[in-house]
């Protein structure tokens, strides 16, 4: 039996509000245990922005391009993925 759309985003909704204490303990246990991994970009990924094509779908948020022209680091707003630049890789200017 197929539900109606609004049915199922509610279910959605609730399994999401159900499960959100337990992921907030998983984040704080994972920042407090394991330090978060820096994604490395080449010129050719450039202009860089969160979250990539690597990123599972499931944690995926708002799109954020990130300025990495001082300093060749940056940290997304939203997860605290850090990108920096690749060794010996130049920003290209127009």
């Amino acid at each position: 039996m197929l539900t109606p759309g609004w049915l199922s985003v509610k279910i959605t909704q609730l399994a999401y509000h159900a499960l959100l204490p337990q992921l907030k303990l998983e984040n704080t246990m994972q920042a407090t245990t394991a330090p978060l991994a820096v994604v490395e970009l080449k010129a050719k990924d450039l202009p860089a922005h969160c979250p990539n094509p690597a990123m599972p779908l499931w944690s995926s948020h708002p799109r954020v391009y990130l300025d990495l022209s001082h300093g060749g680091a940056a940290t997304c707003a939203y997860c605290g993925t850090q990108y920096k630049l690749a060794a010996g890789e130049v920003i290209k200017g127009h």
